[in-house]
């Protein structure tokens, strides 16, 4: 796991907070293959993501602007992935588009 190396802002963020069911079949393969589909976007700029004991997960992708985030949006497997966490792997979700302005940090 590493921190996303983003461009200077502006830039449009995607946080995905969810809370899984006991179901794991096909889901790790099914996030696999979805990150490295989002990665090949146009407009992809990076993606972190964490989950805990507890079934909550933040996974938050950095796009270039929000006609990326509504290309992949309407990406056909992006889709049926989402039908299918609905189906078997969340309990709940909620998705949240923002654009960052300011971003600050540092590295050792």
């Amino acid at each position: 796991m590493s921190i996303a190396k983003t461009p200077p802002p502006p830039y449009v963020a995607v946080i995905f907070t969810s809370l899984r069911t006991s179901v794991d079949e096909g889901y790790a393969q099914t996030s696999e293959e979805m990150t490295a589909m989002a990665e090949g976007q146009p407009g992809f700029l990076g993606v972190e993501s964490n989950r805990g004991a507890d079934g909550l997960g933040i996974t938050v992708s950095y796009w270039r602007d929000m006609e990326s985030v509504r290309a992949w949006k309407a990406v056909a497997e992006h889709r049926m992935a989402q039908k299918l966490g609905r189906e078997r792997w969340y309990r709940a979700y909620c998705t949240r588009v923002a654009v960052v302005e300011r971003e600050y940090g540092f590295s050792v």
